[in-house]
């Protein structure tokens, strides 16, 4: 089996530093995933990566479409797989970098689970219902019929909360059912899985200060290119953190003020949300930032781990 390593975190956590010398050490090439990322023109609210900061090393899943196109988790996975194979075949290791917990899982998880018929109108029914009545009601819907999938999904995952209730409707069982049938952790990778995680007061004032620092990096004027440029708020990439904020102050909706601050919150809020997420997968190597003294210390401990995971091969037959 191929090895695929993740470094994973909440955002401002510090992944883009360590990454890169894990990489330099391991002979790695970087796939990242993070979903504003993969937006061309989008580089300082993303927080993207600089030609500078990547030191040589390759990366992968960045500046690949335009704003105006949407983008989804089978077409990231699709690409990543691509991507991965052909760094494995460079003899090197394929490192997935990011926060984005669906983009990670959609490699890791073996989800093919899913092969019930379909209906179309069902799907639209309670799209509609979502927009009526809010995603917290149609995701209330499978309390009752798929208790597993009600509390494994959160209601914005919609796409996902309405598939369950169709999986339930076209075949009478719960979509959990359908999972248990397969072993979900049989995928093709050796996973070497770890996710930064550091003290939440710190994490949030780390947050609070990249925000300010987007702010004096001309992150108003990224926002105004991209209004030129024909993007507005009805598309995917600019409903981001940072960029939909922004909009609503150019907009005249919100003072420059009250922009940041949402900006702030909605990160945290966030950072927040990645940690539930991660915290589900049994098979992450947590690093608490707050014990090491430099990155390279956390360089050192996760190669370390690498190492007696290798030589442990039992512990891969998750």
């Amino acid at each position: 089996m191929k090895d695929l390593f993740i470094l994973a975190g909440p955002t401002a956590v510090g992944k883009t530093g360590i990454s890169i010398k894990l990489a330099q050490r391991l002979n790695g090439e970087i796939i990242s995933a993070d979903s504003m990322q993969i937006y061309k023109s989008m580089d300082v609210g993303s927080a993207k990566i600089s030609k500078e900061e990547m030191k040589g090393i390759p990366h992968h899943m960045v500046d690949i479409i335009e704003p105006s196109e949407d983008f989804s988790v089978a077409e990231f996975k699709e690409r990543a797989e691509t991507a991965i194979d052909a760094i494995t075949h460079r003899n090197k290791l394929p490192m997935l970098v990011g926060g984005t917990g669906f983009y990670i899982n959609s490699l890791i998880y073996n989800y093919n689970f899913a092969t019930t018929n379909k209906d179309e109108e069902y799907r639209d029914d309670l799209t509609k219902l979502a927009d009526t009545k809010g995603k917290e009601y149609v995701h209330e819907l499978l309390k009752d019929i798929d208790p597993e999938s009600y509390n494994k999904l959160y209601p914005n995952d919609l796409k996902r909360v309405i598939r369950a209730l169709e999986v339930y409707k076209v075949s009478g069982r719960p979509m959990s059912e359908f999972a248990a049938e397969q072993d979900i952790l049989d995928v093709p990778y050796n996973v070497y899985y770890f996710v930064l995680n550091m003290d939440r007061q710190k994490l949030y004032n780390q947050i609070n200060t990249r925000v300010d620092i987007m702010i004096k990096n001309n992150l108003i004027e990224e926002v105004i290119k991209l209004k030129e440029m024909g993007y507005n708020s009805d598309m995917q990439s600019m409903k981001g953190i940072g960029y939909k904020e922004i909009l609503y102050y150019l907009n005249n909706e919100i003072s420059l003020n009250e922009a940041v601050e949402m900006i702030k919150q909605g990160s945290r809020n966030y950072a927040k949300r990645q940690l539930t997420w991660f915290r589900k997968d049994s098979r992450i190597n947590w690093i608490n930032k707050d014990e090491f003294s430099s990155e390279d210390e956390i360089v050192e401990h996760i190669i370390s781990k690498i190492s007696s995971i290798k030589s442990s091969p039992a512990v891969l037959q998750y």
